[in-house]
């Protein structure tokens, strides 16, 4: 953060009572004066930073913040260590969070961390998840946004309603979540879309590029096809979640069978083998649906034969169109290639 942005967020953090940016503030000021190897008057502003008590009324206006009602608000409990990655997913996620975590690092250079990604992919595949784990790594609380209350009905209510919930987001270091991201950052080229939807996506735009970077930004969309292709421009990474490979979909399903207490019957690959593609969420249900059936069942069947029955009726399931790979239209596809030229299973990083 550069000198005077910090300065207006210190005057703006005094005079609303907002220990959360206050305290970031005066951080990267100490940051910066200890590169410099002004010591003494580091530690002077870190002193003083801890003498400022957390007053009740501060905490008041917090609670009571225009734009909170359009966030959930929660503590993030999902680790990454947890997830099962793409090796590029993977590596991207643990620059972004080296980033973070050594930001004053890179704020004395005059540098700031990448906080604005984009997660696309079909469904069920831990977008969300990846969400709450980077929180979980930043230490910071996850805000996933409500589009049941941000979206309004009237010429220019949605837009105010941003302006508040940017403001909220930016009162304090957090992950903001925006899922199913194509509701509000559709293509505004799009003859179907009516003028409000692309006043919307313009003043979106405006609002993601001026966040500080103590806000981290992750957008996920089922449809990366249809965002705008301005869109893309604003986020510095972009992860592919794909449908796990049959050996990732294999560490899964041993991570249950590892936990029952019998054997299944199978090897954790077998069972991988005999599904077939198949998302995250799919593997996460069967194996509870199996789980549940041998509690409810008393010991009378094992579980060796639940799981053959439950891979039975796996053979019978309807399927989503194009087994959870959504159908482009022939425009979608015609648009897709200058806004997402990278080919399926890729991640890339780039700068803004």
């Amino acid at each position: 953060m550069a000198r005077s942005d910090l300065l207006v967020s210190l005057v703006k953090a005094g005079a609303s009572g907002d220990r959360s940016t206050l305290t970031t503030a005066v951080e990267a000021l100490v940051a910066e004066e200890r590169a410099k190897s002004h010591h003494v008057l580091a530690d002077k502003l870190h002193r003083a930073l801890a003498s400022v008590p957390v007053s009740a009324s501060s905490e008041l206006r917090r609670t009571g913040a225009p734009g909170r009602d359009f966030v959930i608000e929660s503590e993030p409990r999902v680790e990454l260590a947890s997830l099962i990655l793409t090796l590029p997913a993977e590596h991207l996620t643990k620059q972004l969070v080296e980033e973070h975590h050594r930001a004053d690092l890179l704020r004395a250079q005059g540098m700031q961390p990448r906080h604005r990604v984009l997660l696309s992919g079909p469904p069920g595949n831990g977008k969300t998840s990846l969400a709450e784990a980077l929180a979980e790594a930043i230490a910071v609380p996850l805000l996933t946004v409500r589009y049941d209350a941000l979206v309004g009905a009237y010429l220019g209510e949605t837009n105010a309603r941003l302006a508040r919930l940017f403001d909220y987001a930016r009162t304090t270091p957090c992950v903001l979540f925006f899922d199913e991201f194509d509701s509000v950052g559709k293509e505004r080229g799009d003859i179907h879309e009516t003028g409000e939807i692309k006043r919307v996506v313009s003043f979106l735009l405006m609002q993601l590029d001026q966040l500080p970077s103590y806000v981290v930004v992750v957008a996920a969309t089922n449809h990366a096809e249809l965002l705008d292709r301005a869109v893309w421009r604003r986020f510095q990474l972009r992860i592919d979640m794909p449908l796990p490979s049959r050996d990732a979909a294999a560490v899964l399903i041993d991570r249950f069978f590892s936990a029952w207490p019998e054997p299944a019957g199978l090897s954790a690959t077998q069972v991988a083998d005999r599904m077939g593609p198949s998302s995250f969420a799919d593997i996460f249900e069967l194996c509870q649906n199996i789980r549940r059936r041998h509690i409810l069942s008393q010991g009378e069947e094992t579980l060796k034969s639940l799981l053959a029955q439950e891979l039975r009726l796996w053979k019978t399931r309807i399927k989503p169109e194009n087994d959870g790979q959504p159908t482009e239209t022939a425009s979608a596809a015609s648009r897709r290639s200058p806004r997402n030229p990278k080919k399926k299973g890729q991640e890339s990083s780039s700068a803004s």
